[in-house]
């Protein structure tokens, strides 16, 4: 049986590839593993691996947890020292990392110098910030990708990579968002009872540190904080991730935890987000989920800075404002004023369905390793 690896990092990247790995799971030619490390290890964050395992997920190995808020360069070179004794012991016959953090950069240089076939999921896409080139490089090192649209292929194509290595099978978070497993805002209302005073009536605020930005972060966040108190809705918050600069967020949070209008989370099962995201009035902050997830549900977004810049198309329910408390409040008076449908630009919900099928398909597990640039001609 072929051995898989899927490395996750991240409350995010899970949600991304947990349809894969049950996938992997159900099928008789692979075993597989879980490789978790990053956020989900991080008591700030709530230690988010609980749910991975709460998922049905046993063969999972938890790395040790990065020192919080130490530098990206050297929880880099951690999690490389790390993943490769892991990999050293297991010895998969592929590695399966997802996205643009810099756990997925480790995964794919440790496969690319041990020799071992590396698979991107999402690759080909513009991410903003610093993450735009750490998912570039992952897919220069990586030897298959699976990505979310012809769009992202092109982008591969581009960067010099083959086109019988790309294979275009939508965003696997779709295959949650469209499917029936998803619980009910009752159910996600009782859990999270923080909730229950909104009665059904909330946006959604979701900010994260631009790591190329910070010497105007504490601005920014208190801005757009100062425009959410003064707009009189009710706010699900979410905590940032792990990134540099999240201290400045969650030290401007504090100012929130006694608003009545406003609900702290360290974190939220991905299942239970998509229903309240479904459910949302607005989506706010800088989040790819606001223009990635929120169109699919047909959710207006209100995208502030530059975090995603090149991501979306501006006018299709996604209003860009800069983190001004003026230009904030205008955008909030204007979103709920939107009549949209749902969009799917990132497939149709069955990501995993054709993710396993090349996998079963022998034709991959005798690629050559030794990448080549192709040249467009």
């Amino acid at each position: 049986m072929k051995k898989i690896v899927f490395l996750s990092g991240t409350r995010a990247d899970w949600g991304k590839i947990k349809a894969l790995v049950q996938e992997v799971k159900e099928s008789k030619s692979f075993e597989y593993k879980i490789f978790v490390c990053g956020m989900h290890l991080l008591e700030l964050y709530g230690k988010t691996f609980i749910e991975i395992f709460k998922d049905g997920f046993d063969e999972v190995f938890l790395a040790k947890a990065h020192k919080y808020q130490e530098r990206m360069d050297l929880a880099l070179s951690d999690s490389i020292k790390q993943f490769s004794n892991f990999v050293k012991e297991y010895k998969p016959d592929l590695i399966v990392i997802h996205g643009d953090r810099l756990e997925a950069l480790a995964g794919a240089i440790v496969g690319a110098f041990n020799n071992i076939l590396v698979a991107h999921i999402e690759g080909g896409e513009v991410s903003g910030t610093i993450d735009e080139s750490i998912r570039h490089s992952i897919s220069k090192l990586a030897h298959l990708h699976f990505v979310a649209n012809e769009e992202a292929k092109r982008r591969l194509i581009q960067l010099g990579e083959k086109q019988e290595d790309i294979f275009v099978i939508g965003s696997p978070d779709i295959d949650l968002m469209l499917g029936s497993s998803l619980p009910t805002l009752e159910a996600v209302e009782k859990h999270y009872y923080q909730i229950q005073p909104f009665k059904g009536k909330y946006a959604i605020f979701l900010y994260h540190p631009v790591t190329t930005e910070e010497e105007s972060l504490e601005r920014n966040i208190t801005q757009s904080i100062e425009a959410l108190e003064k707009c009189g809705e009710n706010f699900i918050v979410i905590y940032p991730n792990n990134d540099l600069g999240s201290k400045t967020i969650l030290k401007a949070y504090k100012r929130l935890e006694k608003n009545p209008h406003f609900a702290l989370f360290k974190s939220l099962k991905f299942e239970a987000f998509l229903t309240l995201l479904k459910n949302a009035k607005f989506i706010i902050g800088n989040s790819s989920a606001g223009i990635r997830e929120a169109p699919i549900y047909g959710i207006p977004c209100i995208n502030l800075g530059s975090r995603q810049e090149g991501r979306y198309k501006e006018g299709e329910g996604i209003v860009s404002v800069k983190e001004s408390e003026k230009e904030i409040l205008e955008a909030i008076r204007k979103v709920q004023t939107l009549k949209l449908t749902p969009r799917l630009e990132f497939g149709k919900g069955k990501s995993a369905k054709e993710f396993i099928a090349v996998l079963e398909n022998g034709e991959i597990w005798d690629k050559k390793l030794q990448k080549k640039f192709v040249d467009m001609l």
